[in-house]
């Protein structure tokens, strides 16, 4: 990720500079708040039909869901990010995620993911990003092994800006991780499944294009080359860390 477009990145409990406690929110208060949000968020999420409005870049959620804290083999990239309400996504978007980790678990529990950020409970604007308004688009942080070839959680924490400030090189390798590209492509072809059954799909993936052949060259690479609308051009930040998808769910027009 370009660490410059991401120096804005919101920090719950930090100041903007990351790893200072704020001094308007007392220690006790930041703990509380972690607290309520974990005791919130490891609930089973709530599957009341949700409703999006307008476009990701440009819209909003009723009725929103919150993903869960943690299952068998996923987490979220923050329990205290996730306690301030920026994974909250539209109930369809819920069900397929869910759904494809169940699935991946089912062939193979030992590989390990870790989801980012998706959006606010009612939408509207997410900085620092442009889009993830409506409750369809989510971030995935990539799949990763250790050094002994051990699948394991992608690191996420206020030193790394929660992830997004993790730099893979041209070989997918970042400080003794290196990305598993065959559970990489396992997992979009399980969210593109599971999507595809819930009569939705995808509207957008976008993946660092240089890392695009190796994904292409895994078990699943041909079905996903041939079925998944990959940003082709530059997107506004680097996404070799984290891959974003926009879900095809059908939102309704905002009113005028």
């Amino acid at each position: 990720m370009d660490r410059a477009a991401y120096r804005s990145y919101p920090q719950p409990c930090h100041t903007g500079t990351f790893g200072t406690i704020n001094s308007g929110m007392s220690i006790l208060r930041c703990f509380a708040l972690l607290l309520s949000g974990l005791a919130l968020a490891q609930s089973q999420p709530s599957m009341a039909a949700s409703t999006c409005f307008g476009s990701v870049s440009n819209g909003r959620l009723e009725a929103g869901v919150q993903l869960p804290i943690s299952g068998n083999n996923f987490s979220t990239y923050s329990v205290l990010a996730a306690s301030t309400g920026r994974t909250f996504v539209h109930s369809s978007v819920a069900e397929i995620i869910v759904a494809a980790y169940a699935s991946i678990y089912a062939a193979s529990p030992e590989s390990l993911f870790v989801y980012g950020e998706t959006g606010w409970p009612t939408g509207g604007r997410l900085r620092p990003h442009r889009t993830h308004q409506n409750g369809t688009s989510v971030d995935f942080f990539v799949p990763v092994r250790d050094q002994s070839g051990k699948s394991v959680p992608l690191p996420t924490g206020s030193s790394n800006r929660y992830g997004y400030d993790i730099e893979f090189d041209a070989s997918g390798k970042y400080d003794g991780y290196k990305i598993d590209f065959e559970s990489l492509g396992e997992h979009l072809y399980q969210l593109h499944v599971a999507a595809k059954a819930r009569d939705a799909g995808f509207a957008l993936v976008i993946f660092d294009t240089a890392y695009l052949p190796a994904l292409f060259a895994t078990k699943r690479g041909a079905y996903l080359k041939k079925h998944l609308p990959f940003l082709q051009r530059k997107p506004w930040v680097r996404h070799d860390e984290h891959f974003h998808i926009d879900f095809d769910i059908a939102c309704k027009p905002e009113p005028n």
